[in-house]
């Protein structure tokens, strides 16, 4: 049985990230949203792609204003007004200033923009009263960026932030990995679908529409494959489909020690590597990592909490690792005080599920109410944080801190 920490290591080290030719698509930057991008992304353009004035007000020569004062304001001549998008037709002079607008491109000869709060319009004359910082409210061309230097790396999410710098850079498509793709069944003789009537001893299967809602959301291709009945034949077949047309396949029951427990040994038939079968950890214990040529699989547990539970813990790392994401594959990890007293018997890595509240800025973690029972799905709603007791702590006291992974 590995530790929690061990187990994550064996699995990360185990993914290839989508990273050749095949694996990279072009799509429009409106579809690119958080999509992971391929290729660096390099600019023939500067940013900003030319001096402009960050300010309303008027573009002046810096030694014609540095002495201006209220008691002695500087007195210019206004020779031009200059909105944006207008390319400047004319040359400040001595004594000369132009009427600018925010973005518009500085004149030639200007060096400087005075805020039009610190200015008086007369017709054709503006009075300085107040002396600048030299160049003030001007914006450089290439200050932000330089042409040809590198404006996003290969390994990011595309998210509105970066989706307008490819728009400012004239980028109307995008090279992106293609999504993982993740096939997702269910075992088990006692599980039904949702619109079948319940028998008794039956129980309908929730694991396949909560794993296949989490793999979405974190931008992979969903291939449902549905509930299996625990036949070594039937489950062989299902298997082997599996591997041959996902990168990652997720089961969840049949990976225990029960006499209908056969995942690992048609694992074993076809070939793959078993890296462990068990976790030091609760909820999820009885957990399989194998790998295959090409594929990534996990034996999830069948309780629903477990499987959700060990799929927030690993498969959402692995997902974003091979979708090509450069770093950040993990949850984020808060130390937050509990509201509750938090229990553990010390021998496992123990998740109790919650949820966070911000109080004068600061985070508390509040348990979830009612039976903490890894098949109790129930009390799992609404919550949006796991707190995690390691191996030898048994009591987290109210008002004590706790590390929490955020959902």
């Amino acid at each position: 049985m590995l530790s929690v920490r061990d187990a994550e290591a064996t699995i990360l080290n185990s993914i290839q990230p989508l990273d050749n030719q095949r694996d990279i698509e072009f799509v429009d930057l409106l579809m690119a949203q958080n999509r992971i991008l391929a290729t660096p992304i390099i600019s023939a353009l500067d940013f900003p792609h030319w001096d402009n004035s960050a300010m309303d007000g008027y573009a002046v020569r810096y030694a014609d204003v540095q002495q201006a004062r209220a008691e002695k304001p500087i007195i210019l001549e206004v020779v031009a007004e200059i909105p944006a998008g207008y390319k400047p037709q004319v040359t400040i002079n001595s004594g000369q200033a132009a009427r600018i607008f925010t973005g518009a491109v500085m004149p030639a000869g200007a060096d400087t923009v005075i805020m039009q709060e610190k200015t008086h319009r007369q017709e054709n004359r503006v009075s300085i009263f107040a002396a600048p910082q030299p160049h003030e409210f001007v914006r450089y061309k290439g200050d932000f960026y330089k042409a040809g230097s590198e404006l996003l790396p290969a390994g990011i999410s595309l998210t509105a932030s970066e989706i307008a710098v490819l728009a400012a850079a004239q980028r109307d498509q995008v090279s992106v990995f293609r999504r993982p793709r993740v096939a997702i069944f269910s075992s088990g003789n006692e599980l039904v679908m949702p619109e079948e009537p319940l028998q008794p001893g039956q129980i309908v299967d929730s694991n396949q529409f909560a794993l296949a809602t989490l793999v979405r959301e974190l931008g992979a291709e969903v291939l449902l494959l549905g509930i299996v009945k625990d036949d070594p034949t039937a489950l062989k077949e299902i298997i082997e489909y599996a591997i041959a047309n996902s990168d990652i396949v997720l089961s969840s029951g049949g990976v225990s020690v029960g006499d209908y427990d056969y995942i690992d040994k048609i694992l074993e038939s076809l070939g793959a590597k078993i890296h462990f079968r068990s976790v030091q950890m609760r909820p999820g214990k009885p957990l399989t990592f194998a790998t295959f040529p090409n594929t990534l699989y996990f034996g999830l547990p069948g309780n629903p909490v477990s499987a959700l539970v060990t799929c927030w813990r690993f498969v959402q790392p692995t997902i974003k690792k091979l979708a090509g994401l450069a770093q950040g594959w993990h949850g984020k990890s808060l130390k937050v005080r509990s509201r509750d007293e938090l229990i553990s018997n010390g021998k496992m890595e123990t998740y109790i599920w919650g949820k966070l509240h911000l109080v004068n800025g600061v985070y508390q973690f509040q348990k979830a109410q009612g039976n903490d029972s890894s098949g109790n799905l129930i009390n799992l709603t609404q919550t949006d944080a796991l707190a995690v007791l390691p191996v030898g702590k048994t009591l987290v006291s109210a008002g004590e801190e706790v590390f929490v992974l955020q959902l």
